[in-house]
């Protein structure tokens, strides 16, 4: 799982294995280490909600998707959501998940998991 935080955007890229982890069993974690302390981000399904929604708590973001849209996503062609979630003051926190596909230019990134890039097919 990946993220990308620019301002008041995040958006997490999941691969295959991920989006089926989450589908299967409701959640998907990661780790980042700094020293002695530890970094976490997780996406997770979660009954009751319409739209996406996060919070920052304890060292970490937490992404929470609608059981609803979630549970079957990996079966489906649906490449993710988003969402605009409103922040007080009238500010937003714009939200994006979403399968992550091969790049189109090569990088030493390992990519075995990653979604087949439709640009790429004929």
């Amino acid at each position: 799982m990946k993220i990308r935080i620019k301002g008041n955007s995040v958006r997490f890229r999941l691969t295959q294995s991920e989006v089926k982890q989450l589908s299967e069993t409701g959640s998907v974690q990661e780790t980042t280490e700094f020293g002695a302390q530890t970094f976490q981000y997780r996406v997770q399904l979660m009954k009751g909600i319409q739209n996406l929604e996060a919070f920052y708590a304890q060292n970490g973001i937490v992404l929470s998707i609608p059981e609803t849209d979630g549970k079957d996503w990996f079966q489906k062609e649906i490449v993710g959501f988003e969402h605009e979630m409103p922040l007080p003051e009238g500010k937003k926190l714009h939200l994006l998940v979403e399968k992550d596909f091969t790049c189109l230019e090569n990088t030493s990134e390992d990519q075995s998991d990653n979604y087949p890039n439709p640009k790429l097919q004929c």
